[in-house]
């Protein structure tokens, strides 16, 4: 995901806001969304997704690993 910070700029406000900073994982999209319901289908756009093989860098909060849950069988997920 695109953000409106630059890296250094949004680490800091990252910390500022938790105290921590997030963990970020590479989701990447490994079969198609193809006669899958509609949310599972909303939920590969909201995670960026839309074609097979591509990928994005996510931060792993606990929204992000619902989504990822919900379509954890049209994704790979690795440590980034």
């Amino acid at each position: 995901m695109q953000s409106r910070f630059h890296n250094n700029v949004e680490l800091n406000y990252q910390k500022y806001l938790t105290g921590k900073i997030m963990a970020k994982v590479k989701v990447t999209q490994i079969k198609s969304t193809i006669n899958r319901p509609k949310n599972q289908k909303a939920t590969m756009v909201a995670l960026g997704l839309g074609k097979i093989n591509k990928s994005v860098e996510v931060e792993n909060t606990p929204q992000i690993s619902g989504m990822i849950r919900k379509v954890s069988h049209l994704v790979k997920v690795e440590e980034a």
